[in-house]
């Protein structure tokens, strides 16, 4: 396994920089936050939850969802900027809180959250060890976990793989470009899905539910084929391939598995 980076703090300073605005990131980006939606959607249907917290949200993106799930929910962000973003963003939502707040250091007392989600945060976690410790110990019995990794085991790997004779690598590959990999840069890593379902077991999660998420994720096809059909299709698919991990994206949906609150 990686050696745990012991810069976490320091690195999540990057979406403080001013050039770095996350909301705008996601403009022309309706698909994937559509199909996000979705499997969210999925996986927390017919179920509700008094407090629930969306970690490393950002500027609130998915917390408007929540509020269909949820009586509370907090964004816990590290980036005073992206807060600051969610000010305004989620303005008059009075279930809605935001607070400054590390994945690996969570200021909620113990057994207080009965819904933790944490989507598009494991690609900076090439060690998530202290950050799943973090969310089991704020999580109720039987609490939920719903998180998102960057797959590394995707379709287009996976054939890749085959091809070449090499087996998936299990640990996690960091992608960034070999002018980025320093210690100063925050990091950037592809999970295996298979490694991610057993590090959750040894933090005491249980894996209930899996999807593949963001499968027809493509410049070309977002070109020529109505977001609307992209969503029609995206929807069959995620729990369709979400065995064989086919998706850039893998939603995991996880229950606390011992009974310690």
């Amino acid at each position: 396994m990686n050696k745990k980076p012991t810069t976490t703090k320091k690195k999540a300073d990057q979406y403080n920089d001013p050039k770095h605005n996350y909301l705008k990131y996601w403009h022309g980006r309706d698909y994937e936050h559509g199909a996000e939606e979705i499997a969210i959607r999925r996986m927390l249907k017919n179920l509700h939850f008094k407090n629930a917290v969306d970690i490393g949200g950002g500027y609130g993106r998915l917390c408007v969802l929540l509020e269909e799930f949820a009586d509370h929910v907090t964004l816990a962000e590290p980036s005073q900027q992206q807060l600051d973003l969610a000010k305004e963003y989620l303005k008059g939502r009075k279930n809605i809180d935001q607070k400054l707040m590390q994945a690996d250091d969570l200021k909620f007392k113990d057994g207080t959250v009965d819904l933790a989600i944490m989507v598009r945060v494991m690609h900076h976690l090439p060690d998530p060890s202290r950050e799943f410790a973090e969310l089991n110990r704020i999580l109720e019995k039987d609490g939920v976990l719903l998180l998102e990794m960057a797959n590394y085991a995707h379709g287009r790997n996976q054939i890749k793989h085959f091809l070449s004779g090499k087996r998936l690598p299990t640990e996690p590959v960091d992608i960034r470009s070999d002018a980025n990999k320093t210690e100063d840069e925050i990091a950037f890593v592809n999970h295996n899905p298979k490694t991610v379902i057993k590090q959750l077991a040894h933090a005491g999660f249980r894996v209930e539910k899996v999807l593949s998420v963001s499968n027809l994720r493509s410049p070309g096809l977002k070109k020529v084929m109505p977001r609307t059909m992209m969503l029609s299709v995206e929807k069959f698919l995620q729990p369709t391939l979400a065995k064989s991990y086919f998706g850039p994206s893998i939603f995991f949906f996880a229950r606390k598995a011992n009974g310690n609150k």
